[in-house]
């Protein structure tokens, strides 16, 4: 009794087991950023989600699919130009599932499928690019390559959103004469930097010659302006004394009366007459006389 008793609560176990695996197999909880595509005995059914998803046990199969922006890096892929040069370039891939079921019915692995589509388009479209190009136009080549990559991946259900080009690592060879171009710019922009300052200090000093000798010039004329009003003014005042000296003089000349003049004429003739040399000392009244001659003839 006891042996079928444990025995009927092993089966009974069991059997619970059983209806709860079954039970969870059976309700799935779909998240918002996923959805799942449904195979009902092999035949697609449909995208079931977001939300609690019902499956019939043994009968249902299910696949998920993520809605969500993905990203992908490609290794290096060496890359042959235009101009055959080997070069290596990585990069990474942006994409988004659109349409669940095409991404499941489409392509067995849609990744390693776009993986290997990517590093043939990489190919395709550095071989058709030349090496300076390469090397200056990334922004085009992530176009393209993102433009070529939608074309195929489109019927797949997937949208690639993306495409940039991380590294380019061009050979040895290239690197050093691309490094001596540099180095030659740099110098070639160092000397055009120095001539240039060189000029505008020279161009500086020769602007600050020329507004000294303005200022310089203009500080002369204008010293020579104030010399030549103070000689007029000291000439106007030299000019002005002298007429006042000879008004003065000539009212005092207008007082003396003629006996005054006499004794004037005198003491003239005695200090003439005091020298040693020899003196002829012609009477006011001889000139008085030749005067009445000379108005006479």
């Amino acid at each position: 009794m006891d042996a079928a008793v444990l025995s009927l609560f092993c089966v009974v176990g069991i059997l619970l087991v059983i209806v709860v695996a079954v039970v969870a197999n059976m309700i799935r909880i779909v998240p918002e950023y996923q959805r799942m595509v449904v195979f009902r005995l092999g035949r697609c059914v449909g995208t079931k989600g977001p939300g609690i998803v019902f499956l019939l046990p043994f009968i249902d199969r299910a696949v998920k699919t993520d809605l969500r922006e993905q990203v992908r890096e490609i290794p290096h892929q060496t890359a042959i130009t235009r101009d055959n040069a080997g070069i290596q370039v990585d990069f990474i891939w942006y994409y988004k599932v659109l349409d669940p079921t095409m991404s499941v019915l489409q392509v067995g692995n849609f990744e390693l499928a776009a993986q290997g589509m990517a590093t043939t388009t990489l190919r395709a479209v550095i071989g058709g690019i030349s090496l300076d190009d390469v090397l200056s136009q990334r922004e085009h080549i992530n176009i393209t390559l993102r433009t070529k990559l939608d074309e195929v991946t489109e019927r797949w259900g997937v949208k690639v959103t993306n495409v940039e080009i991380r590294e380019i690592i061009p050979p040895r060879e290239i690197q050093e004469s691309m490094n001596k171009q540099m180095s030659a710019e740099r110098i070639r922009r160092a000397n055009v930097t120095e001539s240039t300052g060189t000029r505008e200090a020279a161009i500086n000093v020769a602007e600050g010659e020329k507004q000294a000798a303005i200022l310089k010039a203009e500080g002369q004329k204008q010293a020579a302006i104030l010399e030549a009003e103070g000689q007029r003014a000291a000439q106007y005042l030299h000019a002005e004394g002298f007429a006042q000296a000879l008004a003065t003089i000539s009212a005092a000349a207008q007082q003396i009366d003629q006996k005054t003049m006499t004794l004037q004429y005198f003491e003239t003739l005695k200090t003439i007459g005091a020298g040693a040399s020899t003196k002829y000392i012609f009477p006011m009244e001889f000139t008085s006389l030749l005067e009445n001659f000379v108005q006479k003839k």
